[in-house]
């Protein structure tokens, strides 16, 4: 019998069998994603990004391949989605997440019982070029904070004082917009992060943070006495990644020519300074919250190639 003439019934409907493991999957979609939510405990980002990409992935199957049971979803059909996003220009880089992400789906869907077999298994990552991590120079940074004119008023005071926690702590944009005044010890002068899988860390700043952290409590108080959330729009809500961006952007576009002028830039810039004046490299592990050395190890790649290029201009045999 000719499988696209197959039927079944679901809700009255006549659905092609193909048709009716999409809509499985589907299902099974949503509870992954429920699942890397609130038992993975994933950041929102990350959520997102798993979810869009595995809307793309079983669009995929859906548009080239007739399909009658998940355990026909094998490692020929996921490496055609690869070559297919690369043909659509997406990066080396963006296609290594997007394995990531099926890696984790089915890594799920064998622990439910849902799957049988694992095709990544059969999947490895495609080689990329190493990307050193973009930062500002302490000279812009200097010139930033010393030249710079922030304005007044509390948005002004917010602005400023958004860019010196970026910059002083190192912390990730999602930690920052989480940060309730709580989370602030003026008297050992230490900021607690809920950093990524819920993880705790306690970030030190100096003197004169600790003086400008102050000035900025008060006049937050004073303005929104019952928000505790400890960066705040203009109106008084809980400030947003996307404003957090703009402000961060508008700053280092006034001191600095990159293209790229994130808040990451700003922890780029945390751990690069920190390695280039002498601090260890487990120290600024610790600081920045990453699980392994090998995720800190990038940023000694920057002093590698300042050094290389000194060499080069002043060596003579170079």
């Amino acid at each position: 019998m000719n499988r696209t003439n197959i039927v079944v019934y679901l809700s009255g409907e006549r659905v092609k069998p193909s048709k009716f493991l999409l809509i499985f999957l589907d299902v099974v979609k949503e509870k992954f994603i429920e699942y890397i939510k609130f038992e993975k405990r994933y950041s929102p980002h990350t959520i997102t990004a798993y979810h869009s990409d595995l809307s793309q992935f079983l669009d995929f199957l859906e548009h080239h391949y007739d399909l009658l049971d998940i355990g026909e979803v094998d490692h020929t059909m996921i490496r055609s989605w690869l070559v297919y996003l690369l043909g659509q220009g997406l990066s080396e880089r963006s296609v290594n997440r997007k394995m990531t992400t099926l890696k984790s789906f089915y890594a799920y869907l064998i622990k439910t019982g849902d799957a049988e077999v694992n095709p990544m298994n059969r999947i490895t990552s495609l080689k990329t070029s190493k990307r050193l991590p973009v930062y500002v120079e302490q000279d812009r940074i200097d010139l930033m904070f010393d030249q710079l004119d922030f304005g007044e008023g509390y948005p002004a005071m917010r602005n400023r004082m958004i860019i010196e926690v970026l910059y002083s702590t190192g912390m990730r944009l999602s930690e920052l917009v989480n940060l309730y005044d709580y989370n602030v010890d003026l008297n050992h002068a230490s900021l607690k992060v809920l950093g990524k899988r819920n993880k705790e860390r306690i970030i030190p700043f100096g003197s004169t943070v600790g003086e400008l952290l102050k000035q900025y409590l008060d006049l937050k108080r004073s303005l929104f006495p019952d928000q505790t959330w400890l960066f705040l729009t203009d109106g008084g809500a809980q400030i947003y990644p996307k404003m957090v961006y703009r402000i961060v952007n508008q700053a280092l576009a006034q001191v600095s020519t990159l293209t790229r002028r994130s808040p990451h830039v700003l922890r780029h810039t945390f751990a690069t300074h920190l390695l280039n004046n002498g601090a260890e490299l487990n120290a600024v592990k610790e600081l920045l919250g990453h699980s392994s050395l090998a995720a800190t190890q990038v940023y000694t790649h920057n002093e590698i190639e300042k050094l290389k290029r000194i060499y080069q201009q002043a060596h003579p045999k170079a």
